[in-house]
């Protein structure tokens, strides 16, 4: 039986299952993608039809506006395939400490997208690409054949245009299976001598996110026997040295409804802030959402979070 995950935080201290301050925005525009990767959490796909507004994007705008120094993260799906997308990074331009886009890479070589990498350019956004592998075997058995071939010309496209050398360019790396990810650091250092030795590719940083027990990769799991298995082991590797990193107490997660939740997982399982009176907050709230000691919305599928050198948005936690 594992235990419960807020309970294990709140022993090593209170303040860790509590809000602390808002550092970043993270804004999913939709579930609409040019890919059905096989460990999806939120189920993006072609057929997504979650896609976020102009209404919304507008009240985005206008608050991001009123709080300068933040940084503004853009997912998905696939965010850049959203309407709004260029409208949401031009009017954002002067207002934010950081911004960044969360690319699958494959989008920069779709008909009607060429002129997507010469506008993270203009925009000077930072580039956080997926890659859950530097082979290409393994990379097309997760996110489908021929997607390690356009990746590599998307990352050369994004090199060509000073990418990974003035202009901030990182790889994700996830793994393929029910495993927690390794060394970090060591991860790093494959990944650029093979990309640079294969393809002459150069990024920044690697970050290594440890899969999430929920969306398409939980019905994996379910599928094969294998998820209490997996729960158990992210469980038995839980770092205590993690616990006060975990990124939902200084992100907030806005969905394609302008609706606020402690982090993307919370969205894509629907568990999202609620106020005194239980109502859920949207976006005009998100003064009453960032509260500091504010009480976190925490679930077992957290100790992803915190199972060996600790995962979030950025990369390991105690790496």
């Amino acid at each position: 039986m594992v235990a419960a995950f807020k309970e294990r935080i709140n022993k090593i201290d209170p303040d860790f299952i509590r809000f602390e301050t808002l550092q970043t925005l993270q804004v999913n525009m939709g579930n609409l993608c040019n890919m059905g990767c096989s460990h999806c959490h939120v189920g993006a796909s072609p057929d997504g039809k979650k896609v976020m507004e102009r209404a919304v994007v507008d009240k985005l705008i206008k608050i991001i506006a009123r709080k300068p120094g933040l940084i503004l993260d853009l997912t998905g799906g696939c965010p850049e395939m959203n309407p709004k997308f260029r409208h949401l990074v031009e009017a954002t331009a002067d207002c934010c400490k950081r911004r960044i886009v969360r690319s699958n890479l494959t989008i920069l070589t779709e008909p009607g997208f060429e002129w997507l990498a010469e506008f993270f350019r203009e925009q000077r956004l930072v580039v956080t690409a997926s890659l859950p592998c530097y082979l290409e075997e393994n990379v097309d058995r997760q996110r489908g054949k021929g997607t390690h071939a356009t990746s590599i010309e998307a990352l050369r496209r994004l090199n060509r245009l000073g990418y990974g050398d003035e202009f901030e360019l990182n790889l994700v790396f996830n793994p393929g299976g029910e495993v927690i990810p390794g060394s970090q650091q060591e991860l790093e250092m494959a990944y650029k001598k093979e990309l640079d030795n294969k393809y002459g590719i150069r990024f920044n940083n690697l970050l290594t996110i440890t899969n999430a027990p929920i969306g398409r990769f939980r019905e994996y799991l379910e599928s094969k026997g294998m998820y209490d298995r997996y729960l158990n082991l992210l469980a038995t590797h839980f770092n205590p040295e993690a616990a006060q990193s975990i990124m939902c107490r200084t992100l907030i997660s806005v969905d394609w409804k302008g609706f606020l939740y402690n982090c993307d997982f919370n969205q894509a399982t629907g568990v999202p802030i609620t106020g005194a009176g239980g109502e859920i907050l949207k976006i005009e709230d998100l003064e009453m959402a960032a509260v500091s000691g504010k009480e976190l919305f925490l679930s077992q599928y957290c100790y992803c979070c915190t199972a060996g050198e600790g995962s979030s948005c950025t990369g390991a936690l105690v790496a």
